[in-house]
């Protein structure tokens, strides 16, 4: 009778794993166990460098952030995901698009999903980004030295109410086509640039196939593509300048002026090792 060889167990499936050439190519460092190497875990490797090697004791409490730049960015890549989905699927013409709505909800397998995952999800970054700058506003994260990062929030914020302005004509149904009229008439009455932002959008005069043409190409490509150099200027912008802006303010922090008692509840120079 022959005996089979005992399966391997976790443990030494996990050592296989972790002595491969293409587990060390991409983690260069080991567990990280003790302070030096887990800065070099986060250090080397592009996923984990988003997140800083220590952070600062306020910015790990959920209730000084909630969490909203993080869910924005997770629903942005969600939007990315089920928005390629419904590419293979969806024909930008005037005589289909409707009629590739239709056969997305009705024959296309996980469809109807994909596509309320995809709208609602874009209604739910909209709130999440608006309340995201809200909070930060609130906070005075937008004083010295992250003014520069507080602008590229506000153009992010503006890149993503653009967004959804685009993606709402994409159905071309009766709801979207007078939506969109009105919203591009709007843009008509800009002072200056208003004639040439309506041109811009519709492609003519009125709403028709150049518009439903020209607002997928910025609903799919060209706006993304912003709002991706946007994101990583923005997370790399808040790295670079401390962090997340704590309860004391940075000006009065590098003035060493005198602060209320409040202040002294939380320094900010307290972190906590990742």
């Amino acid at each position: 009778m022959r005996v089979l060889p005992k399966p391997p167990s976790g443990s030494e499936m996990r050592q296989v794993v972790v002595e491969s050439q293409l587990w060390k190519a991409v983690f260069r460092h080991g567990y990280p166990d003790d302070p030096p190497n887990r800065a070099l875990v986060i250090m080397s490797n592009v996923f984990l460098h988003l997140h800083p090697v220590k952070v600062k004791k306020h910015a790990a409490r959920f209730t000084w952030t909630y969490g909203l730049g993080g869910i924005s960015f997770y629903l942005f890549l969600l939007l990315t995901i089920t928005g390629v989905y419904l590419m293979f699927f969806y024909t930008p013409s005037a005589d289909l698009a409707y009629p590739s709505i239709k056969a997305i909800n009705a024959d296309v397998t996980f469809g109807l999903l994909t596509r309320n995952m995809h709208r609602w999800g874009a209604h739910l970054m909209v709130i999440t980004v608006s309340l995201h700058m809200i909070r930060v506003f609130y906070q005075g994260g937008y004083k010295p030295p992250r003014e520069f990062n507080w602008m590229v929030g506000v153009v992010l914020l503006l890149v993503t109410l653009l967004l959804s302005f685009t993606g709402y004509l994409l159905p071309w149904d009766q709801l979207a086509f007078w939506a969109i009229t009105v919203g591009t008439n709007m843009a008509g009455y800009a002072p200056l640039v208003g004639f040439q932002a309506h041109m811009l959008l519709v492609g003519g005069t009125t709403v028709g196939p150049n518009a439903l043409l020209r607002f997928y190409v910025l609903h799919v490509i060209f706006l993304p593509l912003i709002l991706g150099v946007g994101l990583a200027i923005h997370f790399w912008r808040v790295r670079k300048d401390g962090g997340i802006s704590g309860p004391i303010p940075d000006i009065l922090a590098d003035l060493e002026l005198e602060r209320p008692e409040y202040w002294r509840k939380e320094p900010q120079d307290t972190f906590i090792s990742g």
